[in-house]
């Protein structure tokens, strides 16, 4: 079963000097967990919802109620770029791979998706939900997400 019948070809991506915020906004528009960081329609690398959550303010270093203060850090994440946080080192598979090595190599990395690259331009994602929709349709089972022909 290739990744090509199962990946989602509409990929949402994010450019290497785009703010934080503006990553976090567009994965919370669109619900997903993941931006491919693209430069020309090349992949440089990667930011996850991880990524920002250990990039954003916490609330406690926020300054006590009534009190108010200068951002004591810097930590604007209107001004904090995504190549600042992103994962540079983008594992990525191939649209003729098989599906079975998109689930062996999210298992193995703790990864939920997987860019899918062609020729060095990323063509599509596999998220974890894909490959599970994978599964049920090989098991004869109907599944949600199934493609349509």
């Amino acid at each position: 079963m290739h990744i090509e019948k199962w990946m989602k070809r509409d990929v949402h991506c994010i450019k290497p000097l785009d703010s934080i915020q503006h990553a976090r906004d567009l994965m919370e528009q669109h619900r997903i967990n993941q931006l491919p960081v693209v430069v020309n329609g090349r992949l440089i690398g990667i930011v996850t919802d991880r990524n920002l959550r250990d990039a954003f303010p916490s609330v406690f270093d926020a300054p006590p109620f009534g009190k108010s203060h200068k951002d004591p850090k810097g930590a604007d994440p209107m001004k904090i770029t995504v190549e600042m946080v992103m994962t540079p080192n983008v594992l990525t598979l191939g649209p003729k791979d098989d599906v079975i090595e998109a689930a062996r190599l999210m298992r193995r990395e703790r990864i939920g998706a997987i860019p899918i690259v062609e020729a060095g331009h990323i063509v599509g994602v596999i998220a974890r939900s894909d490959v599970l929709d994978a599964f049920v349709a090989l098991s004869g089972g109907k599944s949600a997400g199934a493609p349509q022909h």
